[in-house]
């Protein structure tokens, strides 16, 4: 049974709200910072107990808590007792192989997608549930492992560049799912360069392996799309559905995010159409080599089908055939069968046959 479906039938059976942890384990600690921030302020600190993060949920400053590693439900579910949050919601939190969607609750914002990133090291699209939940002044988000590629944003707030530390609470989200979309072009890029180098192996030569990277890749465009699609609507119900959480300076630049996610749904349809016409290049070139096989069975076939009947006429054992007791029989027959051979040739060059 696939991993997938193995998480997935944990839930099998147990009423909704239950918390159980559906996916890989990808941290082996959770981890929990807090960020906390206003125009003049800054403070910054890991957490050593989950009960440090309380005292955050109603100041007046800006908080971003950040909880890497979903693979302790305990730790989820107090964090999300006393915040308030839905039991259905941080159900989600749990589920990693949710697709990306945005829900509206009395006192929050929550949104989940996948965040991607490459693999170098094994030449893969890795893909990571990130979810945030939106209050009124504070901002948590869940990743599944430690690191993200949200480093150049912390540095900002801290170094206090931009106007960043001027916003509000709804602005961080937007820097982060924009930080997350931005990635998406540099995932993009990598797929382009890896179709490119492909299509040129497959039209110099379409061997076995070049089949299975085409599958592998259109498996990842696959990933890719679902990753990437259904975010569309999500941010699209962010800067269109008048939520008091979110102001209007901040849904012009949702709109910008919306933007950018349609010209990414765009590139990776792009490139799926360039896969499959890969894949008909590759069965052409198939062919192709077929053909050229066949051709010369064809032609070394057709060659020998006139030597065979003159070796057959004269392997019949009459006595009344003049040339089987002729001295120079034998050499007449090579040479005719050489004239014939010669002849086939230079016509089947000159049909360019050959």
């Amino acid at each position: 049974m696939p991993e997938s479906t193995k998480n997935i039938s944990k839930k099998a059976g147990l009423p909704p709200g239950v918390l159980v942890h559906i996916g890989q384990k990808l941290a082996d600690n959770v981890r929990i910072s807090i960020i906390d921030y206003t125009a003049t302020d800054y403070f910054e600190k890991i957490c050593k107990d989950t009960e440090e993060v309380f005292e955050y949920k109603d100041k007046k400053s800006v908080t971003w808590i950040n909880i890497d590693g979903l693979h302790d439900v305990e730790t989820i579910g107090k964090i999300g007792e006393f915040f308030n949050l839905h039991p259905l919601l941080i159900e989600d939190v749990l589920n990693t192989k949710h697709r990306p969607k945005l829900e509206e609750y009395e006192e929050c914002l929550f949104l989940t997608f996948k965040a991607l990133n490459v693999d170098e090291e094994n030449d893969r699209i890795n893909s990571e549930q990130m979810s945030f939940v939106l209050g009124p002044n504070y901002l948590i988000s869940f990743q599944e492992r430690e690191g993200d590629i949200f480093d150049g944003l912390r540095q900002r707030i801290k170094e206090n560049k931009g106007t960043i530390r001027e916003k509000s609470v709804d602005y961080l989200l937007y820097r982060l799912v924009d930080t997350v979309v931005d990635n998406y072009f540099l995932i993009t890029e990598y797929v382009s360069d890896a179709t490119i180098e492909l299509e040129e192996r497959v039209f110099e030569d379409p061997d076995d392996e070049a089949l299975f990277e085409i599958h592998d890749l259109k498996k990842q465009l696959v990933g890719l799309r679902k990753a990437t699609g259904p975010l569309r609507e999500a941010v699209l119900g962010l800067h269109k559905g008048g939520n008091k959480l979110i102001k209007e300076s901040t849904e012009r630049y949702l709109q910008d995010v919306y933007e950018h996610i349609i010209q990414a749904n765009e590139t990776i349809e792009s490139q799926r159409d360039t896969v499959a016409s890969i894949m008909d290049l590759y069965m052409t070139g198939v062919s192709n080599r077929m053909n050229q096989v066949m051709q010369v069975l064809t032609i070394i076939a057709t060659i020998f089908i006139p030597l065979t009947f003159l070796a057959g006429i004269y392997g019949m054992n009459f006595d009344n055939m003049p040339e089987l007791h002729w001295k120079y029989g034998y050499f007449m027959v090579w040479g005719i069968m050489t004239v014939i051979t010669t002849i086939m040739i230079f016509y089947f060059r000159r049909k360019k046959w050959l």
